[in-house]
């Protein structure tokens, strides 16, 4: 029952330069010790475009993948982040979960937003992952996800135990919508009795979007153990998974939902 450390990088993105943001994270990074696993923002070496063909990278062949697999075996850490896939001729906004093993697990975002055009560009994903890395269930999710409750509600397994301890959302999420981006992820800690971890970008991109960070863990009472500023900022912060049980004896909140994984 061990306690998971989690380094966000909060960061600003240079637009569609795979190369300078990959070198900037190696930078940001460079400090980074002691921590299990490492959030980076969506779409995180390009910022979030919707040039996906020029821009797209097969699993087989991507300096990303490898990237992101070094790194994981350097700082002996997972990373969480999505960029950029083409597979079978469709283009997808995938989360990677790269463990330092090298193993990997695949998120496709599930909704994709309308209003950038993204749902024109990038195939939307069809089902979640969840995934057991140090004794812990992580969900993953991406950005927009994050308003559609219904896709990550929580409820116990046939065994009673919760189907996740942690959601994770990555995202580039304009300043102007900063109050939802928090609201929305105070709600679904506390409805899913979790841990939410929300890593966003700083800066503004190349369509003059302003992005405030407001990178943020919270417990499963909705209370914040890290808000970063609207800066660059890399924090790390230790998860409590007996704090989580404890909470979830005290207060039976999924039991009494009658929510079960398997009447989905």
């Amino acid at each position: 029952m061990r306690d998971l450390r989690v380094t966000l990088a909060q960061v600003d993105q240079i637009w569609e330069d795979k190369p300078a943001n990959l070198h900037h994270f190696e930078h940001i990074l460079a400090p980074v010790s002691d921590t299990d696993l490492i959030v980076l923002p969506e779409m995180f070496q390009t910022a979030f475009s919707m040039n996906g063909e020029a821009l797209a990278e097969t699993m087989e062949d991507s300096e990303t993948l490898r990237w992101l697999k070094r790194m994981a075996q350097e700082k002996n850490a997972a990373f969480y982040a999505s960029f950029i896939v083409r597979e079978e001729g469709k283009l997808y906004n995938r989360g990677v979960f790269v463990e330092p093993s090298g193993t990997l697990h695949i998120y496709d975002k599930r909704k994709t937003f309308g209003l950038a055009g993204e749902n024109a560009v990038y195939t939307a994903g069809t089902s979640e992952q969840i995934v057991d890395y140090l004794g812990w269930k992580i969900n993953l999710q991406i950005c927009y996800d994050l308003r559609f409750p219904e896709n990550i509600r929580n409820g116990l397994t046939e065994d009673g135990t919760a189907r996740y301890d942690v959601l994770i959302y990555v995202a580039n999420w304009p300043e102007r919508r900063s109050s939802h981006w928090k609201a929305l992820l105070k709600a679904r800690a506390i409805e899913n009795q979790c841990y939410v971890i929300g890593v966003n970008r700083v800066g503004v991109d190349a369509l003059e979007l302003s992005y405030s960070g407001d990178s943020v863990v919270h417990t499963a009472l909705g209370e914040e153990m890290a808000q970063l500023p609207a800066n660059e900022e890399i924090h790390t912060t230790k998860l409590s998974l007996l704090d989580l049980r404890q909470v979830r004896e005290k207060l039976p909140f999924l039991s009494d939902s009658n929510y079960r994984l398997f009447n989905r």
